[in-house]
């Protein structure tokens, strides 16, 4: 008999765990054969999200739970429910029931057919913000060309064969990023496609703030675009520069009197600002070395609820 572990990263979601745990034991009961494993991970909740997953335990063995000492983020619970999952497969699906849990048991048969990766792909995001398409439209196309990852319209709704999962949990980086190593390490793949429906209940627990830093960190993370801004901004001063510096000597051999106060200054603020931005830059990068060489674990486990 084949398993499959149901990876649910939570943050305050004391008001969904109820229905989504409905919901997966519907689906997944419906199947034939399959032994199911449901791993919630609680992110540092304030509220009593691991006290509803502690009462479905009691109800059912089948469902385990996590517990850290803080707010880690969503990658660290992840990276914990696929370490800490014992199936031959696994699918990371979010808690507020925005990914249609239905299309596990699609997912499973193509896994069945073979298929390593099973990739969730948004087929409208039309409950989404403008803005928040329009930064997910820069951020792919950032990563595509700058990559080699095509992740349009991805998420973290996929599922994953136990070689993929060994895989990845195996890789060290403190500064994880599941969505993009799911591109990244390869193996037989295919995509399904889903429509994002409306969050349960609460708010969307990202911010702006928390997208920007979100998006920042994964940019420097698998590319080098950020550096190549450098390169634009020294080629566009030097080319000031030296538009500044002809103007200069003809002034100067044509026995004009340069002022040139206020170029000078343009000139040096430009300079200034270019570099601050290109020291800010390289800082990031240094910022995640740092991060990898403390070798400081992505979370800590306060509480765990097994079988």
């Amino acid at each position: 008999m084949k398993k499959i572990s149901i990876i649910v990263p939570c943050f305050n979601e004391e008001e969904n765990i109820k229905l989504f745990y409905t919901e997966i034991k519907k689906t997944i009961d419906s199947i034939k054969n399959l032994e199911l494993e449901i791993i919630f991970i609680d992110d540092g909740s304030s509220d009593r999200t691991y006290e509803n997953i502690r009462k479905l335990n009691a109800k059912d063995q089948r469902v385990r739970g996590i517990s850290f000492s803080k707010n880690f983020g969503k990658e660290a619970a992840i990276m914990a429910g696929l370490k800490s999952c014992c199936g031959d497969c696994a699918v990371v699906i979010d808690a507020d029931l925005q990914h249609p849990i239905p299309l596990i048991s699609e997912m499973y048969k193509l896994w069945l057919e073979g298929y390593q990766i099973v990739k969730g792909i948004k087929k409208n995001r039309n409950n989404e913000s403008k803005f928040n398409i329009v930064t997910s439209k820069l951020f792919n196309k950032i990563m595509k060309h700058h990559a080699k990852l095509d992740m349009k319209d991805s998420s973290d709704f996929n599922l994953i064969d136990r070689k993929v999962i060994d895989v990845i949990t195996s890789i060290s980086e403190y500064n994880s990023f599941y969505r993009a190593l799911i591109y990244w390490v390869g193996f037989k793949t295919t995509d399904v496609y889903f429509t994002v429906s409306r969050r349960n209940a609460n708010k969307s627990k990202w911010s702006f703030s928390k997208r920007i830093n979100y998006s920042v960190k994964n940019i420097i993370q698998y590319t080098y675009f950020p550096i190549k801004i450098i390169e634009i901004i020294g080629i566009l001063i030097f080319l000031i520069g030296v538009i500044l510096g002809i103007d200069a000597l003809i002034s100067y051999f044509g026995g004009e009197a340069a002022s040139g106060y206020t170029t000078l200054l343009l000139f040096l603020i430009l300079a200034t600002g270019g570099i601050m931005i290109s020291l800010g830059i390289l800082g990031m990068y240094i910022a995640q070395i740092y991060d990898e060489i403390k070798h400081r674990p992505k979370f800590i486990i306060k509480d765990e609820i097994k079988n």
